[in-house]
């Protein structure tokens, strides 16, 4: 059953959320540290925190499908692919990372949350002194309400859902675009990887299904 939560109001203006993008193909040699993009994890973050800004102003229609996960992409060129998911109760993404590609998320409204792998070590830089003093490797959790996101530098491991009884809405930026994706299980604090997966050009992140 899939229906319409917030159709795109039709004196909405056409986006111009990514007009910046190419100044990030040129010069700035620092924003290749974050992996193998001219994308930097802050462009991401601010990418999916304006194109957020813009599902709230009814700039694009969102739908709920209580069968599958509904996405939509939004954007797509070599470097980069924007998405719009939208998340029914109890629907969630598998424990998995995200192959060679960077990315972040904004939740637009609802709430998620993230079950992030971290190693427990000092170094770990997505460690807080919280987690740390609950010492050791492991699943930490995160919720995220609205305006609230996450990014994800190369090796995060996480799992994202849904679980509360009101849908939640997210805007999702992966550089480059995804192309494969590998999925973990947790067994006495030890992550396993389980298998991996291609992901073919167009195709919903987060195992979702696309929506015209």
């Amino acid at each position: 059953m899939t229906t319409a939560v917030t159709p795109a109001r039709p004196d909405a203006r056409p986006s111009t959320t990514l007009a910046f993008l190419p100044r990030s193909l040129h010069g700035d040699r620092r924003r290749w540290h974050d992996g193998p993009t001219p994308v930097s994890l802050a462009d991401l973050t601010t990418i999916t925190r304006q194109v957020a800004a813009e599902v709230a102003a009814g700039m694009h229609e969102v739908r709920v499908d209580h069968t599958h996960r509904w996405s939509r992409r939004l954007h797509a060129d070599p470097h980069l692919d924007v998405w719009l998911i939208s998340w029914a109760t109890e629907q969630a993404a598998e424990l998995h990372d995200h192959g060679g590609s960077i990315g972040a998320l904004t939740v637009v409204r609802g709430e998620l949350t993230e079950w992030r792998w971290t190693s427990g070590h000092p170094g770990d830089h997505e460690v807080t002194a919280e987690e740390l003093a609950s010492s050791g490797p492991g699943l930490r959790r995160h919720v995220l309400g609205a305006s609230a996101g996450v990014a994800f530098p190369l090796g995060h491991v996480h799992d994202v859902s849904n679980r509360r009884a009101e849908p939640a809405v997210s805007v999702h930026a992966y550089s480059p675009p995804l192309s494969t994706m590998s999925y973990y299980d947790v067994e006495r604090g030890t992550l396993t990887r389980t298998r991996s997966e291609l992901v073919e050009p167009g195709a919903s992140p987060e195992g979702g299904q696309v929506r015209p």
